[in-house]
Order: C-alpha cells, then sequence, then structure tokens
C-alpha cells in the first residue's frame, strides 16, 4: 500500500512510523509549504499513490479532496473542523466514484466506545428521571471545542432517543491526547462510561486499517462501515 500523507505533524509522522506494520509506505509527503491551495496535488507527481491520508487543517481539506477525486485516489479524512462542507464534499466524491473514510477520531476503542455510548443513550432515553452530559479533555493547542468526537457522541445519542438536553463541557490543557466521559445522572445514583487515550499512536493504527480497508471501495464511509457496526445496533 502507497501512501499519500497530506500533513506532516505529530499524526503524520506518528502514520509514517507505524505503516511497515500495515505492509505500507509514505511515497510521497504534502505539507502547507510544499501544497499550497493543493496545487502540488497533480498526475504527475502522485502516479505511484494507492490512497491518501489527511491530517492537516480544516481549510486543506476543503482544497485537496476535490483535487484527489479528479485523480481518483482514494483518501482517508482524520482532520476536523471543516464538517461545514461535508454534503459539498460528499457531491464531488460522489461524482468521481472515489471511496473516501471520515472520520472525527480514527481511533478503534473510540468507535466501539461510541456504540456502547448509542446502546447506553437508547437504554436511558426511555426514562425522564435520568440526564446526560459529556466532557472532553484535550491538550491545550487543540483548536475545536467542543471536540469532534464530542460533537459526534452527542449526535449518535440523540439518533439513539435521548431527546432531552445533553450538557457539553471542554478543557484544554497541558498534553492531554484525548479522554471522554459520558455520564447519566439519575435522583440518586450516577453511571459514567469513559474512554482515555494513552498515546496517539492509536489514531494512526486507526487511520492505516481504514486505508487499507478503503482500497477498490466506492461512497463516503466511517469507522463504523470499517469495523462493520453499520448494523450492530
Amino acid at each position: 500500500m502507497r501512501i499519500l500523507l497530506v500533513g506532516r505533524g505529530r499524526m503524520g509522522r506518528a502514520i509514517e512510523a507505524l505503516s511497515g506494520e500495515f505492509n505500507a509506505e509514505v511515497v510521497e509527503r504534502l505539507t502547507s509549504r510544499n501544497n499550497p491551495h493543493g496545487a502540488a496535488i497533480t498526475s504527475e507527481r502522485l502516479s505511484a499513490v494507492d490512497v491518501a491520508i489527511d491530517f492537516s487543517a480544516a481549510g486543506a481539506v476543503v482544497e485537496n479532496v476535490p483535487r484527489l477525486a479528479a485523480l481518483g485516489i482514494n483518501l482517508v479524512i482524520g482532520t476536523t473542523g471543516w464538517q461545514d462542507r461535508e454534503a459539498s464534499l460528499r457531491e464531488t466524491v460522489a461524482k468521481a466514484d472515489i471511496g473516501v473514510v471520515a472520520a472525527p477520531n480514527m481511533s478503534v476503542a473510540v468507535v466501539l466506545f461510541q456504540a456502547i455510548i448509542e446502546q447506553a443513550a437508547r437504554l436511558f432515553g426511555r426514562r425522564d428521571d435520568f440526564d446526560a452530559w459529556v466532557h472532553e479533555l484535550h491538550h491545550s493547542a487543540k483548536r475545536d471545542a467542543p471536540s469532534g468526537t464530542a460533537r459526534a457522541v452527542v449526535a449518535a445519542m440523540t439518533k439513539a432517543g435521548f431527546s432531552r438536553r445533553i450538557d457539553v463541557a471542554s478543557t484544554r490543557a497541558g498534553l492531554i491526547p484525548g479522554t471522554h466521559t459520558v455520564g447519566f445522572e439519575g435522583p440518586f445514583e450516577s453511571v459514567t462510561l469513559t474512554h482515555t487515550t494513552r498515546d496517539r499512536a492509536t489514531f494512526a493504527r486507526g487511520a492505516l486499517e481504514a486505508a487499507r480497508w478503503v482500497q477498490g471501495r466506492r461512497g463516503w464511509f466511517t469507522m463504523r462501515d470499517v469495523l462493520g457496526l453499520r448494523d450492530s445496533f
């Protein structure tokens, strides 16, 4: 598997370090310096690429996806903050007939955690004496708050049937890789479910797993598709 890496920050370097475990090789690297406004995304430069992994920035995703789609390159998007443009990007991907895996969190355990939360929300949603809350913690350099994962969790809880307000809080401090806690609060008892990331390598492993899975596929997918969870709950 020959990978185009878009963005070479901490996540990009982690993907490169782990690529050998997935029988993969990073054959091209694009950054804001050598790829202004997607200018380096050309058939000549990327002819050897099988799949792209994007951990860049929201604005770059919006510029890069149409160019990659035009070249027929399947893509994994781990960047957040561009979701307000998702409808137009989905249309571009559909017209180009390529495959995209897009997820606010590439951790396999987070995807499983969200599936568990959905089931909990479905059960507690039947009880009008329980409220719900979400608290997420990340490093001080993270730009968006709440995190994309927290927003996805709230959306999943609502879709699962928890119709009451869900309080959401964010903490930005130090070097926290990422912690998400969901609580259900009753008059005399509480239930909390927590996922804690110990190392960002988990996101890189998930992205590489998604890149391997999306090869040869067409359509817009999430990590739930990658893990076969679409119809599990």
